[in-house]
């Protein structure tokens, strides 16, 4: 999300904001431009939390598909990729979600999930989608 208000360039996202100072932007030198990186808090965040049932599930499939150590903390923001999976356990981890939840998954929307939230969310859309069928 960009704003030009004035003479003040500045690009608003979580991290960083870049600035740029200029009386004019028709005579641009690099000795009248500075940038400026310094935190910005985040303005909103877009947010469809899963049924933690179903998060809680995911995890346990998770922590079986992958064998982890009883002690490995896996939630709602674990990465697959963090917790040692690779394509071959991603492609596992969602064979075991379609056969617990009795759905079935393409493999597009099997390629977008990253993490257990990911993974939590398209399982509580496609059962919704699957109640709305069946209605």
């Amino acid at each position: 999300m960009a704003s030009l208000t004035g003479s003040a360039l500045s690009f608003a996202r979580p991290v960083k904001a870049i600035s740029i100072k200029s009386s004019s932007f028709s005579g641009l030198r690099k000795d009248n431009v500075a940038f400026r990186l310094q935190p910005v808090p985040q303005r909103f965040a877009v947010c469809c939390p899963a049924k933690k049932e179903t998060v809680d599930e995911v995890c346990k499939i998770v922590k079986k598909q992958l064998a982890l150590a009883e002690g490995t903390d896996v939630c709602g923001s674990s990465k697959f990729q963090e917790l040692g999976a690779d394509s071959l356990d991603t492609v596992e981890i969602v064979m075991g979600l379609e056969e617990a939840f009795k759905i079935t998954v393409e493999e597009s929307s099997a390629q977008s999930i990253a993490t257990v939230e990911d993974a939590a969310n398209l399982i509580d859309e496609l059962v919704a989608a699957e109640a709305a069928k069946a209605k």
